[in-house]
C-alpha cells in the first residue's frame, strides 16, 4: 500500500526538514542508532513525566494496596499495548520490504487509511494537550502555594492561583513560537534531572515523615474509586506515541522488547514506591499535588519550585505533535504563530476551569489515554493479523478493545464526577 501526499505530510521526507511531531524526539533527531542503554534512558524519558506526582493523593483514594495492583496490571497492559505496535509495523514492512512507518499516525494511516490518521491524530492532541493542561494547573497551585499562605487570598481582584497562571501566559507564548525543538535541547536536558532529583528528594521526605508520624493507612478504597485510580495510572504510563520512534532509533532492534520490559518494570517500582511512600507519609491529609504536604522550608521550596521551571520548560515540548497536527491539518504543514498563540490561550483557559490537579490527569487518562494506548494499539494489531492469527488472538485483541472503550467511559464519568464535586 503506498503512501500519497496525507501519510507524507507527517513522514520524514529528504528534500525538505519536516517539522516537529509526535514522533520527534525531545533532544533532536538523532544520526545513530542508540545503544540498548540509550535506549532504555530514552523509554524512561518518555513515559516519566508529571503524573507521578499525582500517585499518592491516587493512593489515598484507592488505597495502597489496590493502588499498587492497578498500577502495576495498567503498566503490564501498557507494554503488551507498545508491543501490539512494533508488531504491527514489523509485519507491514515485511509485506511492503521497505519502512516508511515512522510514527504511531503513519501505522494509523497504513492500516486505516485517512481515517486511521485521523483518529490517532486527534488522540495526539487532545492527549498532549491534556498533558499540557495539566501542567499549567500543576504551576499555578504550587505557586499560589509557596508564595500565598492562603490560597484563597486574592490579588487585583482575581484569585493568586488565577494570576499566577495568566502570568506564565506571555512567557509560554515566547516558548511556544519557537518553530523547532533543537533550540529547546538544553533545557529539556536540565528539566529532566530537575524532575528526578525532585522526585529523590520528595520520596527521602517522605520516608522521614513516615517514621515520625506513622499515619493510619486503608488497603482498598472501595469500587466507587477504582476507574479514578485507573486513569491516573493509565496517565502515569503514558509514552505510547514515542514507542515506534524509539525502536526506530534502536540498534538492536530485536532486544528492543526486552529493553522496553525492563524500563517499564523500572517505572512500576519506581511509580509504586512513589505512591506509598507519600501516602504513608501523609495518610488521609495527602494532598493532590505531593510536593504541597512537604511545608514550609528552603528545600521543600527548591523541590516544589524546581518542579515548577521542570513542567514550564516541558510545556513547548509537549505542545509540538499539537502544533503539527494543527498546521498539517489547516495551513498545509506552513509554521504558523497566530494558530500557535490561540492554542495556548485555548490551554490556559480550560486550565482555569479545573482545581485539582489529579481529577485532571484521571479525565485525560480515563478519556484519550485508554484510547490512544489501549484501543487504537489492539485494534490496529488485529486488523493486520486477523488472517494469522487463532482465536485465543483475536479474543485477546477484541478483549483488550473492549476493555479500553470500558475504561475510558467509565473512568471519564467518575473523574468528571470528581472534577465539579471539587468545584461545588
Amino acid at each position: 500500500m503506498g503512501f500519497d501526499k496525507e501519510a507524507s505530510s507527517s513522514s520524514h521526507v529528504l528534500q525538505v526538514p519536516p517539522l516537529p511531531r509526535e514522533d520527534t524526539p525531545l533532544l533532536g533527531q538523532p544520526r545513530r542508532l542508540s545503544s540498548q542503554s540509550k535506549t532504555f534512558a530514552n523509554v524512561f524519558i518518555a513515559i516519566v513525566g508529571a503524573g507521578v506526582l499525582g500517585l499518592p493523593y491516587t493512593f489515598k483514594k484507592t488505597g495502597w494496596l489496590m493502588g499498587s495492583l492497578m498500577l502495576f496490571s495498567v503498566a503490564l497492559l501498557a507494554y503488551h499495548c507498545m508491543m501490539l505496535l512494533i508488531f504491527t509495523r514489523r509485519k507491514l514492512e515485511s509485506i511492503h520490504g521497505f519502512s516508511k512507518i515512522n510514527s504511531f499516525g503513519d501505522l494509523g494511516f497504513e492500516v486505516y487509511g485517512p481515517l486511521g490518521r485521523f483518529a490517532v491524530d486527534i488522540m495526539i492532541v487532545l492527549a498532549q494537550a491534556g498533558f499540557c493542561i495539566s501542567y499549567l494547573i500543576f504551576i499555578a497551585n504550587t505557586l499560589a502555594y509557596v508564595f500565598n499562605a492562603d490560597n484563597q487570598a486574592s490579588i487585583l481582584g482575581l484569585s493568586s492561583k488565577t494570576v499566577y497562571l495568566w502570568a506564565c501566559f506571555p512567557f509560554q507564548l515566547g516558548l511556544n513560537s519557537i518553530a523547532t525543538l533543537t533550540h529547546l535541547a538544553p533545557l529539556s536536558i536540565f528539566a529532566d534531572v530537575v524532575d528526578l532529583a525532585a522526585v529523590g528528594v520528595v520520596m527521602v521526605e517522605d520516608v522521614l515523615v513516615f517514621l515520625k508520624n506513622r499515619p493510619e493507612l486503608k488497603a482498598f478504597g472501595g469500587f466507587s474509586v477504582f476507574f479514578y485510580g485507573l486513569g491516573v495510572a493509565v496517565y502515569s504510563f503514558e509514552g505510547i506515541g514515542m514507542i515506534l520512534p524509539l525502536e526506530l532509533e534502536a540498534k538492536y532492534k530485536d532486544k528492543f522488547g526486552k529493553v522496553l520490559a525492563l524500563c517499564m518494570a523500572f517505572i512500576s517500582l519506581l511509580y509504586g514506591a512513589f505512591g506509598i511512600l507519600g501516602y504513608m507519609a501523609f495518610g488521609e491529609e495527602t494532598k493532590d499535588i505531593i510536593t504541597t504536604n512537604l511545608g514550609a522550608g528552603l528545600i521543600s521550596t527548591l523541590v516544589q519550585l524546581g518542579l515548577c521551571v521542570n513542567l514550564f520548560i516541558t510545556f513547548p515540548l509537549m505542545m509540538n505533535p499539537v502544533y503539527e497536527v494543527v498546521e498539517r491539518r489547516l495551513c498545509d504543514s506552513r509554521y504558523c504563530l497566530w494558530l500557535r498563540w490561540v492554542v495556548v490561550l485555548g490551554v490556559s483557559l480550560v486550565a482555569l476551569l479545573v482545581p485539582n490537579f489529579a481529577d485532571f490527569l484521571s479525565l485525560v487518562g480515563s478519556s484519550v489515554c485508554c484510547a490512544l494506548g489501549f484501543v487504537l494499539p489492539a485494534a490496529f494489531h488485529l486488523m493486520v493479523f486477523k488472517k494469522e492469527l487463532g482465536w485465543d488472538g483475536l479474543i485477546m485483541d477484541a478483549v483488550i478493545v473492549v476493555l479500553g472503550v470500558i475504561m475510558g467511559v467509565s473512568g471519564t464519568w467518575s473523574s468528571l464526577l470528581e472534577i465539579f464535586a471539587s468545584k461545588a
